[in-house]
């Protein structure tokens, strides 16, 4: 299989981080992102929607969509739980991922990070503090009670949210109001296979 994706982008993390716990082996095609990679026609045959993170099969099949890729990589395997309702509380944490946590938090640290905070972005960078601040209230509410997302066992709702609130301060917040998310981040790192976001480049 083949891997497109930037190395410091959070959605294609999570899907380096669970090859990694799975230990699936991979090429990894880095992107860049900022050079208008995702633009060109080799790029858009693979994704007509022009983004990142890109996984072909050893079929030639293509999947995108990050939180998709997980599920299809995680297939019978312990990250995805069993247990029917388990399951749906999984998926519900994914689905928060992308609409209430990553529109704040990644946005935050791409204007930060990648574009160098741009006069004409300070104010949108602004307006994603309230959000993003929202979001980790979320999940500290929820860590306070369980060591994971959805109980006992590291899921893959562990895996899509680690991804960007592990550098949720290079988008500007303090993850020090949020001492059961800092805990809870460290029990992933501690997860067997751990790799870090800097070794996907």
């Amino acid at each position: 299989m083949k891997l497109y994706g930037d190395g410091l982008s959070g959605n294609c993390y999570k899907i380096k981080l669970l090859m990694s716990f799975l230990d699936t082996p991979h090429e990894w095609v880095h992107v860049d992102v900022t050079q208008a990679e995702t633009r060109t026609p080799e790029f858009i045959a693979l994704n007509a929607n022009a983004k990142i993170p890109v996984l072909v099969l050893d079929d030639g099949n293509t999947l995108n969509e990050s939180n998709a890729i997980l599920n299809y990589l995680a297939r019978d395997s312990a990250y995805i739980p069993s247990d029917a309702l388990e399951h749906a509380r999984m998926l519900s944490w994914q689905f928060f991922e992308q609409y209430s946590h990553e529109p704040y938090i990644a946005v935050a640290r791409f204007i930060n990070i990648y574009l160098g905070m741009p006069p004409d972005r300070a104010d949108e960078y602004a307006s994603k503090q309230e959000g993003g601040n929202k979001a980790l209230q979320v999940m500290e509410d929820t860590l306070i009670t369980q060591p994971y997302l959805v109980g006992d066992s590291l899921t893959l709702a562990d895996i899509s949210l680690f991804a960007y609130t592990h550098v949720a301060e290079e988008g500007g917040f303090d993850l020090e109001a949020y001492p059961s998310v800092k805990a809870w981040l460290t029990r992933v790192c501690e997860h067997p296979g751990f790799v870090p976001m800097q070794s996907t480049a």
